[in-house]
């Protein structure tokens, strides 16, 4: 168990290479999502882990708040044409 959450934190680690280093800001934030997507299953294997059922509750919440934050990024960089920000 402890080598499969070592190994999710290093994928998010390299991951985070592309958020630093992503070709465009979409790449950026598709990176960003992942490493939140890593670190809620990451919560989800230690409620296991512990036998905490407050983990999951915590990681239910986080993923409500990683999508609401794709939906808020998905409409800020919507094409200009398309009532998007410009710039």
């Amino acid at each position: 168990m402890l080598y499969v959450i070592l190994a999710i934190v290093l994928s998010a680690c390299l991951t985070f290479y592309r958020v630093m280093k992503g070709p465009s800001v979409s790449d950026r934030i598709v990176a960003m999502h992942a490493i939140g997507v890593m670190f809620l299953l990451v919560l989800v294997l230690l409620s296991y882990f512990f036998a905490r059922k407050i983990f999951i509750d915590v990681a239910l919440v986080y993923g409500v708040f990683l999508f609401v934050d794709i939906v808020i990024m998905a409409k800020y960089l919507r094409k200009p044409e398309q009532g998007g920000v410009r710039d």
